[in-house]
């Protein structure tokens, strides 16, 4: 378990910093100076003495970074404890979008472990104009639990907003992906097609959004041999940087490891902190 604290916590440190306050540079006939800003929009506001002319350039997308933290324990007929952490980082701009996220999970019932997972993700999209865009998505996950010791999934492709407004925006993805895994005893590589879907609702002036995402990955050469994943959400401001937070994950793996079960789901309940 203090091994994926560290890594959320080096997570932290690296997104924090990725998250700091922008810098602008601004230029007038005679002088150079520099001005700041702090925001989460893509324009920049700046000052400037009467009488002076100065150009200020565009300030780049700020990153919009969040932490969540969930804790379980249950004392009596049964000791249990379930400890979820996750961290993720955006920024979107006119031509150009980034995300990345770390997230773990660890449990034990009667100090025997049933929980043990560690995941990233980082995903970069080019926009070629206001709703088509290419992408790059590289993945990883390790569930002690499954089995599995290590799944890394490349994947570049094509993707298309189906809908693209101020609060909703849905989205769909298609491109070929290459899987490496270590499942029990066996190590696997082979290619998959990668058929995605995201989509994400804030409602306006109640803080609160939905979201929901899935993937299928079917191996090209064996289409009995697919993976699915899937997560539905829900949020609620109770403060400008606090929010409560449930999700539904659901794993379904066609061919698991020997003595494994193909699905699993869990639900996951916190607070997110944004920063």
């Amino acid at each position: 378990m203090k091994h994926y604290i560290t890594t959320l916590a080096v997570f932290a440190g690296v997104f924090t910093g990725l998250a700091q306050t922008s810098t602008t540079k601004a230029v007038d006939a005679n002088r150079l100076w520099w001005t700041g800003s702090v925001g989460t929009g893509i324009t920049t506001l700046a000052f400037a003495q009467v009488g002076t002319n100065h150009v200020v350039l565009t300030n780049r997308p700020a990153w919009d970074s969040s932490l969540g933290l969930g804790l379980t324990l249950t004392r009596g007929n049964s000791d249990t404890v379930l400890a979820t952490g996750n961290i993720q980082t955006h920024r979107k701009g006119m031509t150009d979008e980034i995300s990345l996220g770390a997230d773990g999970a660890y449990g034990e019932n009667n100090s025997v472990e049933n929980v043990n997972s560690a995941h990233g993700f980082s995903q970069y999209n080019h926009l070629f104009s206001e709703r088509f865009f290419g992408y790059l998505r590289a993945e990883a996950l390790h569930d002690e639990i499954a089995d599995l010791q290590y799944r890394i999934t490349l994947s570049p492709g094509v993707g298309y907003y189906f809908l693209k407004q101020t609060n909703t925006s849905l989205a769909g993805e298609f491109g070929p992906a290459m899987i490496f895994e270590r499942l029990g005893n066996e190590d696997n590589n082979f290619v998959t097609l990668r058929l995605a879907e995201r989509f994400e609702h804030k409602f306006s002036g109640q803080n609160a959004r939905v979201w929901q995402s899935a993937e299928i990955l079917p191996q090209v050469d064996d289409f009995n041999n697919f993976i699915v994943n899937a997560e539905v959400g829900i949020e609620a401001a109770i403060s400008k940087t606090v929010s409560l937070q449930t999700l539904l994950q659901d794993n379904f793996v066609n061919e698991p490891a020997p003595g494994r079960k193909q699905n699993d789901l869990r639900i996951v309940s916190g607070l997110k902190y944004k920063f």
